[in-house]
Parts: structure tokens; C-alpha cells; sequence
């Protein structure tokens, strides 16, 4: 005869969600048995606590610090045990003896639901039972291997901080807390996930973000309800506005400086435990386009810069429908010597220029996404071989003109100038309906694909932000820091699309850093100053000499 299946531990624990720890020290032995008892690596530890109380230590072998463990909480039970004096304390109640006077771990708490209880273990904490007690003692045990604090290689720069967030949430908190040493600054955790209930901390800066924005982001993270959350993204995709946009409405970051200084603004930053990405809301577009180095180096500079990775953007999204358009339907727009250079490249190719630059984009798609999913040694190689080898020997065997190959070269630059990688994806994307169009209506056809692309980027809104704030609708203030970066006395004010409760981020005594003083280090005048000075003491010691003589 089989034997009736034991229902799930899930099932289990839903059962008896409101179940209490009783006195009895064996049933909860048996409730939790039952539950993680087939687990090899799961340890039930048994022993008295001043000889006469029974106890047991619940832990996961593998998610726990063994050393702490032996130290902090089995070592100081046991001394206790053995102590003449530990009878001498039952006068007191036992839970007060062992966390007051007994126990030396510092992060310790109570808890007296059994479904709490078997969480708490399978996170990587040491759960302590006694008998007679209706509350277990739960201390925060757990070790988990994690990689060091390096900087980020999906957002390098020149001059920065060379630090990036990693997957331990307590680190990138910690991350956060050292570059903003401020009590200020509020972290709320949740627990989202049926099953993997992940640790979701929402970090904000009180007196600067509007509240509204934080009743908001809340009321949208209680609405998730999905087995597990692996990944930042995941709430990225739930708590977006428009799921059908291919733009990003949300920024993401590795880098703690950036998203401290979103916090200065009054924005709102999303981190998961397991994720070395941090969550940005609201965001408009700008922001993808600008980088944490722009305010560390002069404005004209950076403005110069910036300018540089907006041309390279628009050449990314339109440069291939611009030349499908002008080769076929409207040659007429090309100068003469450029139209003869064209029409010489592209004798003899046999696909319209469409088919052609189709192909060539869809090629470069494909070599693209081999090149990073391949070990980064061999995907080196790979993109050598297919732009020099392949390319090559695509225009000398007549299936590509060698224009194409350079239009096809200067977008894919474009794109990877755009600072974000998933803004610039969504560019890369809309490249082929504009060539479609540009392929069927030619000029008309660019026209009316960025007119649609326009009013779709007009209608999208982050956590109520118009997307393409602070251009629609205009803000001066805001415009400062848009196309260039004005210097960054000029910018008194925080981002009005926030609507902040305080608006102003610098005093009125930085507003005279714009007049350098007039007592600087002269050479001239402090070089006047000393020979002055030195004929002065010259004449006074001549005078001086002058007058002993005539004494």
C-alpha cells in the first residue's frame, strides 16, 4: 500500500499562518520538522539552559556564520549552564536573563508565530526554542559569500567614484548611508513574493521628496502579487506606467553616487536584496542621456560633450531611414559629386536600398548580441571578424554597397554613445519601422514616423512627470540642465517637475562665488607690497641711523 503524500511545506505553512509558539518545546520541534525535516543541511541543535531548561538551536548549516554562532550564542548558554550563579537569576523571567544578561549578539528579536519562525530560518537566521517560553528568540546570523566593491562596467567614467552597488542589500544601503550621513534620510523595507519573499527597500530623503510621490510608490509596490522577485526589473515592469511603451519610464543605476544625487532632487530610489541595480523614479528622458560625470567636470566642457551625445542619439535613430529616403525617392536632394560616388558604390548591387539596409541592421543586431553573450576573450574576436572579414567581403562580392556598410557603422557608433543601455535599445528598435516608412513614403515617410514617435513620447508619464520635462511643458530653470549644463551656481533651484516641499538646494552664500574677490594672491601687488615694505624698513632704518649720528 503507498503511503498518503505529505502535503507541501507551502500548504503547511499557509494552514497554520496564524499559528502561535506554544510553552511545549516538542511541539514546535515537530511543527518545524515537518516542515524543513528533509532538508540534510538544516540543523536542529538540542541542550539545557542553566541545566534545567531544554532548548534547541534551528539553523540552515550553509547560510549561517558558524564562528559567530559558537561565540556569540552557543558559548555564552553553555558558560551559563555550568554557572553556580545562573539558578540565582530564575527570579527574573528567563527571557529577560538571556538577553539582558546572557547573550551577546547584538541583532536579536522575539517572535512568536510559527510561520515567522520557519521564514526567519530559511533566510539565513538562528532561531533559539526554550521550553516554557511562548516566543522564540531569533538572531541575525547569516553569511552569505558576496563579491567586492568594484565599478561598475555598465556605466564607466573619466573622473568619479570607482564604486558600484553589488547584490547585498545591506551593503548598497550602506552605500547610501555613507555618502549621505544624514538623519534625513528614511529606508522602508518590504517583503514582496509569495515565494521568495525579496527584501524591497524604498529610499528617500524626508523633507525633500514630496510625499505624494512616496504614498505612490507604495500603493504600486503593495499591488505586486508574483511567486518571486529575482531581479530590480521585475518591479520595474509592475509598477511602470505604460507596459506597451518602448522607452524606458524608469532609470536604472549600479552607481551609489548617481542615485544619491537623484536623491538630493527629491527623487525616490527602489533596491532589491540579490540586485546590484537601484530603481530611479520618476524619470523624464533627459536622463538617459546624461552621466554622473557631467557635474564633476566644468560646464563648458560637459555642455560640449552633451551636445556631442544628443547629435549622436538623432544619428542613431534616423541616419538609415534619412539614406534609404534620399537614394530612393529623392536623389535630387544629393550634390552632384556625392550622387556620382553613391551610384558608382551601388552598381551592380542587386537588393533596393531598403532590402540592403535591412539586412545590414539585422546583421548588426545579431553580431551584437553574440558579441555579449559570448565569453568577453572570444566576443572580441567575433566583432573583428564580423565587421572587417564579413563586411568586406560582403561589398567586394557586390551584396552590400560600401555606403551603406559606412551609414550602417556611423548609427551603430550612435548608439553606443548613448550613455543608458535601455534607452538606447528602444532607439535601436524603433529604427526599423522608420526605415519601413522611409522605404515606402520616402522623406514623407521619416516625417510621419517621428511625428508619432514625438506625440507617443508626449503622452508617456513617470509617477505623473510628463516624460519630456522640462521642454513640454517649459521650465527656464529646468532647461539649464537639458540640451547643455549651465554652471552649477546658476541652478539654485531642484527640479520644479518634483514638486518638492523645499525647492532650493543652495545658499545665498555660494551666489558671491560668482565674483572671484578682489584681494587674491596679485603677483604684482603682493610683489609691490614686500618692496614697499622693504623700503619702508630701509628708510625708517635710515632715519633711525641718521638720527644717532646726529645725537
Amino acid at each position: 500500500m503507498i503511503p498518503p503524500k505529505e502535503p507541501p511545506a507551502h500548504q503547511v505553512l499557509d494552514e497554520n499562518e496564524e499559528g502561535k509558539i506554544t510553552p511545549i518545546l516538542e511541539e514546535t520541534i515537530s511543527f518545524v520538522d515537518k516542515i524543513l525535516g528533509e532538508n540534510d543541511d538544516f540543523v536542529m541543535h538540542r541542550f539545557r539552559i542553566f541545566d534545567q531548561y531544554p532548548a534547541v538551536l534551528l539553523y540552515f548549516s550553509d547560510l549561517i556564520e558558524k564562528q559567530y554562532l559558537n561565540e556569540h550564542i552557543l558559548k555564552p548558554l553553555m558558560l551559563s549552564s555550568t554557572n553556580k550563579q545562573g539558578k540565582a537569576k530564575n527570579s527574573r523571567p528567563l527571557k529577560d536573563v538571556l538577553f539582558a544578561d546572557t547573550l551577546y549578539a547584538c541583532e536579536g528579536r522575539t517572535e512568536g508565530q510559527l510561520s515567522e519562525l520557519i521564514q526567519a530560518v530559511v533566510q539565513g537566521e538562528t532561531v533559539l526554542v526554550v521550553e516554557g517560553l511562548e516566543e522564540a528568540l531569533l538572531f541575525s546570523t547569516r553569511n552569505v559569500d558576496k563579491r567586492s566593491i568594484t565599478q561598475p562596467e555598465t556605466e564607466q567614467v573619466i573622473r568619479g567614484a570607482r564604486e558600484g552597488f553589488i547584490e547585498m542589500l545591506g551593503t548598497n544601503l550602506s552605500l547610501l548611508r555613507y555618502r549621505l550621513p544624514t538623519p534625513d534620510l528614511r529606508v522602508k523595507t518590504i517583503k514582496i513574493g509569495r515565494v521568495t519573499k525579496s527584501k524591497v527597500a524604498i529610499c528617500y530623503l524626508d523633507g525633500i521628496v514630496n510625499p505624494q510621490l512616496v504614498e505612490e510608490v507604495f500603493r504600486r509596490l503593495a499591488l505586486i502579487d508574483i511567486d518571486g522577485i529575482i531581479d530590480v526589473g521585475y518591479l520595474e515592469q509592475f509598477i511602470e506606467d505604460n507596459h506597451l511603451s518602448p522607452f524606458p519610464q524608469i532609470q536604472n543605476t549600479e552607481r551609489p553616487d548617481k542615485a544619491v544625487a537623484n536623491l538630493l532632487e527629491g527623487r525616490v530610489i527602489l533596491l532589491v536584496d540579490g540586485s546590484p541595480f537601484a530603481l530611479i523614479l520618476p524619470t523624464v528622458f533627459s536622463q538617459f542621456y546624461q552621466t554622473v560625470e557631467d557635474y564633476s567636470e566644468r560646464f563648458l566642457l560637459v555642455s560640449f560633450i552633451r551636445l556631442a551625445r544628443l547629435v549622436a542619439l538623432v544619428f542613431s535613430l534616423i541616419f538609415p531611414s534619412l539614406y534609404v529616403a534620399l537614394i530612393s525617392f529623392n536623389p535630387e536632394l544629393i550634390p552632384t559629386e556625392f550622387a556620382v560616388a553613391v551610384a558608382g558604390g551601388r552598381a551592380g548591387v542587386p537588393f533596393p536600398s531598403l532590402i540592403e539596409v535591412l539586412i545590414m541592421e539585422v546583421s548588426m543586431e545579431v553580431l551584437r548580441e553574440a558579441t555579449l553573450r559570448l565569453p568577453q576573450q572570444v566576443g572580441g574576436a567575433l566583432s573583428i571578424v564580423g565587421v572587417l572579414v564579413v563586411g568586406q567581403a560582403a561589398v567586394a562580392a557586390g551584396f552590400i554597397s560600401p555606403i551603406t556598410v559606412v551609414i550602417i557603422a556611423l548609427t551603430t557608433i550612435g548608439s553606443f554613445a548613448t550613455p543608458a543601455y535601455n534607452a538606447a535599445l528602444a532607439l535601436r528598435m524603433l529604427r526599423f519601422p522608420l526605415v519601413i516608412l522611409a522605404g515606402m513614403f520616402g522623406l514623407y515617410g521619416v516625417m510621419i514616423g517621428l511625428i508619432l514617435i514625438a506625440n507617443h513620447m508626449l503622452s508617456l508619464k513617470s509617477f505623473g512627470v510628463p516624460y519630456l520635462s522640462p521642454i513640454v511643458p517649459g521650465n527656464f530653470q529646468g532647461m539649464k540642465d537639458t540640451l547643455a549644463r549651465l554652471p552649477l551656481w546658476s541652478m539654485p533651484k531642484r527640479p520644479a517637475l518634483l514638486h518638492t516641499p523645499n525647492d532650493s538646494r543652495l545658499g545665498m552664500k555660494t551666489k558671491e562665488l560668482k565674483h572671484p574677490p578682489s584681494n587674491t594672491l596679485d603677483p604684482l601687488k603682493v610683489g609691490n607690497t614686500r618692496r614697499d615694505i622693504e623700503d619702508g624698513v630701509s628708510s625708517s632704518s635710515n632715519d633711525d641711523s641718521s638720527s644717532d649720528n646726529s645725537n
